[in-house]
């Protein structure tokens, strides 16, 4: 069925739930696995009475975002390859959160990808967006979604 599932997860604890799900079904198919974690920017854009940080001080918040995500990714692989499953990961620098978890199911010939929404509803869907929604949307590649 599936040989190749891409688990994109943000290091919450239900992205957590998403990547046990996305391990178990690849171990029931003895599927490969990619694990993908997308990191933003710090956001640069400044609003009127917003507060300006110093550049030394984004470039710090980036790389403390960087090796959360680096060390969530190292977990999930930890936990794949205890499945004895073939495990290899991701790790983007985007603002282009659903584009690149897409381009990278491609890129990978992934046939299924498995990700977590967190289920936010109206407003806060529409300032926060829904990455989730995005990959839904635009993907061509079956998308497994867990809450």
């Amino acid at each position: 069925m599936y040989k190749k599932i891409m688990i994109a997860t943000d290091g919450s604890e239900l992205g957590d739930k998403a990547v046990d799900t996305g391990i178990q079904l690849a171990s029931s198919l003895n599927a490969r696995v990619v694990i993908t974690r997308v990191v933003p920017r710090y956001p640069t854009a400044y609003f009127e009475g917003a507060v300006v940080l110093q550049p030394q001080d984004i470039a710090r918040i980036e790389s403390q975002w960087h090796d959360e995500a680096e060390k969530s990714l190292a977990r999930a692989c930890e936990r794949a390859a205890s499945h004895a499953l073939k495990v290899s990961s991701v790790l983007y620098k985007s603002d282009f959160v659903a584009e690149s978890l897409i381009a990278t199911a491609k890129k990978s010939r992934c046939d299924l990808i498995v990700m977590a929404s967190h289920g936010h509803k109206a407003l806060k869907r529409l300032l926060l967006g829904s990455e989730t929604l995005n990959v839904l949307t635009h993907s061509h590649i079956p998308v497994l979604v867990l809450r």
